[in-house]
């Protein structure tokens, strides 16, 4: 992964609640989210060395800056994503628009079914995992399956904090998986372990999972994650990954963070 789609964060703040996390009333603090925006980017920039792809913020647009909720790329192709509320449908165009614009193939899921791009669909190079229930439609996992001959295991998120995929279940480069075991039933836990060694995994304590210890972003042996998960840093320490810890709070409260705020393009 050396090339990250990202959005700064000129337009974000709680206009609606759309996930348990969103509350009007908790208002984002604008200067203090930009300031942690860019601090995030330099780590990727400077200390990772990683392209950086920046779209254009649009007023009215809040969760814009989400761009893991772009949709997902494969190679050249970009499937869009088709959200399930309506506050967030209008960004559709923009992603596509920017996808268009830089030469991929675009891919739309058909349009009664709601996926969310990289917010529900992660994996390994020999198996992909589907989060479903919250966001996306399990009926889109097999069209996408077909498409681009993938195995794409189901997972259903039944905790609502834990409506993205990518909020509790962050696979690592070395095969290793951070995840929260809660926000699968038990079919989902099961499927879990029965692809991925116990050893390689690590349960990450509900106090860090609360504070988006998954929503993590790897990059070959670095881990960038929020700051205030020091258990999960010890174990990634222990596996000889770097980590690079950053505040994020202002874009928890959204119900976001690192890996919300970035879509891998290759």
């Amino acid at each position: 992964m050396s090339r990250l789609l990202v959005c700064p964060p000129d337009f974000f703040g709680i206009e609606y609640e759309i996930n348990p996390w969103m509350r009007l009333s908790n208002r984002v603090d604008r200067q203090q989210a930009v300031r942690q925006w860019h601090e995030l980017m330099t780590v990727f920039e400077q200390d990772l060395h990683v392209s950086l792809e920046r779209m254009t913020p649009v007023s009215g647009l809040p969760d814009l800056v989400f761009t893991a909720n772009a949709g997902v790329v494969v190679e050249h192709t970009a499937v869009i994503s088709h959200f399930r509320y309506a506050e967030r449908q209008r960004e559709e165009a923009y992603f596509e628009r920017w996808f268009r614009e830089h030469g991929y193939d675009v891919m739309t899921i058909e349009r009664g079914l709601c996926f969310e791009g990289a917010g529900d669909l992660l994996g390994f190079p020999g198996v992909w995992f589907g989060g479903y229930r919250q966001r996306s439609d399990i009926r889109a996992f097999p069209i996408l399956s077909e498409r681009f001959h993938r195995e794409i295991i189901p997972l259903e998120l039944v905790d609502n904090r834990f409506y993205h995929l990518d909020t509790c279940f962050c696979p690592l480069s070395g095969g290793e998986l951070l995840y929260f075991p809660s926000a699968f039933d038990a079919y989902g836990q099961a499927a879990i372990t029965e692809r991925i060694p116990s050893e390689l995994c690590f349960a990450v304590p509900e106090a860090e999972a609360l504070n988006f210890a998954c929503n993590a972003v790897c990059i070959g042996k670095h881990v960038v994650l929020p700051a205030r998960c020091s258990s999960t840093q010890a174990w990634l320490d222990d596996r000889d990954y770097t980590t690079h810890a950053v505040a994020l709070d202002e874009f928890i409260k959204s119900g976001g963070a690192a890996k919300c705020l970035t879509l891998a393009l290759d």
